[in-house]
């Protein structure tokens, strides 16, 4: 589905990535409306490029030690460029260009597990084009959630390759070498380990609707959470620090003026420290309750574990949260119910 955006982002992907039938980078451009994808391996001897490699604001999402992390920005760039490559060959493409080794680099920790369970990723952390992309233009613009929507493509087209390999319907008929059987690996080991101090969380946003003019911060306004162990529930509804999104109040199905007589920030954060306690892990359903959270200071976190990630490995494609009127309640019914057929299902 494609998903407009405030920062231009301009794709280089490297020739023999272009090559690649489940890669992601053409997915990303499509979703994104003004989005530029060009296939280089010297971006700097095509004028028009170059230009805009050159032009003010422009920042690298590439890792390094000096890259800053997005969430300390406080405005999107103009314009993301986006290296599509293996590390190795990504990191050729920015060696040889001139222009890409001046600009400013952004780097991200993300909060989730890739999807991408297609490809082997070096490492656990590391995220597809599209995952990336989707995710730093949340941080960047501080709209959780108005990204999700691009990775629907990418998630059908994950099912579909893991279901043609499971028919046989690619097998080659010559016989091949195979290595010996990996030892089966438990996808919901992780969850089991830290089930009895488990604490689930859901954050419902103040955000107002996107392509509003100059729109306020984003914040937290709704906390929801459980302890699995025990039972205890702690919930906590917010006073706005920012103008009062118009769509909060339908989200939330609570009237304006409560939302408005809410619990002072201070005060919340206070009671969510002591229910939190010293040693609890929270439970999450992709990045967006914790993304929230850190827009504020004074909020107590802990270690974390992507309850979606464990699903999507354990059962394939997770579905959306649901939406509308009323939708925080559901949201945090639906995440429950999906704990609960994590741990006790087959």
């Amino acid at each position: 589905m494609p998903v407009p955006s405030r920062t231009r982002v301009v794709f280089l992907q490297h020739p023999r990535e272009a090559r690649v039938g489940v890669g992601t980078c053409r997915m990303a451009h499509l979703s994104l409306p003004g989005s530029q994808l060009h296939v280089t391996l010297d971006p700097d001897r095509q004028p028009a490029l170059a230009e805009q490699l050159a032009a003010p604001d422009t920042h690298l999402l590439f890792p390094s030690s000096d890259a800053t992390d997005v969430e300390a920005l406080t405005r999107p760039p103009r314009t993301l460029v986006v290296v599509d490559g293996t590390w190795a060959n990504a990191r050729k493409l920015v060696g040889r260009s001139a222009l890409l080794r001046a600009l400013p680099r952004l780097s991200f920790r993300p909060e989730f597990a890739s999807n991408y369970r297609i490809r082997r990723e070096p490492d656990d952390h590391c995220l597809s084009t599209i995952e990336a992309t989707a995710h730093v233009l949340e941080r960047l613009e501080r709209a959780p959630g108005r990204y999700t929507p691009m990775l629907s493509a990418f998630d059908r087209m994950v099912d579909m390759q893991l279901a043609y390999v499971a028919s046989g319907a690619g097998a080659s008929r010559h016989r091949r070498h195979k290595p010996p059987p990996r030892p089966p690996v438990d996808p919901r080991a992780p969850l089991r380990a830290v089930l009895d101090r488990l604490v689930l969380l859901h954050v419902e946003p103040n955000a107002w609707p996107y392509g509003t003019p100059d729109p306020p911060p984003v914040e937290a306004i709704e906390l929801r959470a459980l302890r699995v162990a025990t039972g205890e529930r702690f919930a906590a509804l917010l006073a706005p620090r920012q103008p009062l999104s118009p769509r909060t109040a339908d989200n939330l199905d609570v009237p304006e003026l409560d939302i408005r007589a809410g619990a002072p920030l201070a005060a919340t954060q206070a009671a969510w420290r002591e229910f939190l306690g010293p040693d609890a892990v929270l439970g999450i359903w992709g990045y967006h309750a914790l993304s929230l959270l850190r827009m504020e200071a004074g909020w107590t976190l802990a270690p974390e574990l992507d309850l979606r990630a464990v699903w999507q490995r354990a059962f394939g494609r997770a579905e959306n949260l649901p939406d509308g009127p009323g939708r925080a309640a559901r949201r945090f019914a639906a995440i429950e119910k999906s704990l609960h057929a994590l741990v006790t299902g087959p």
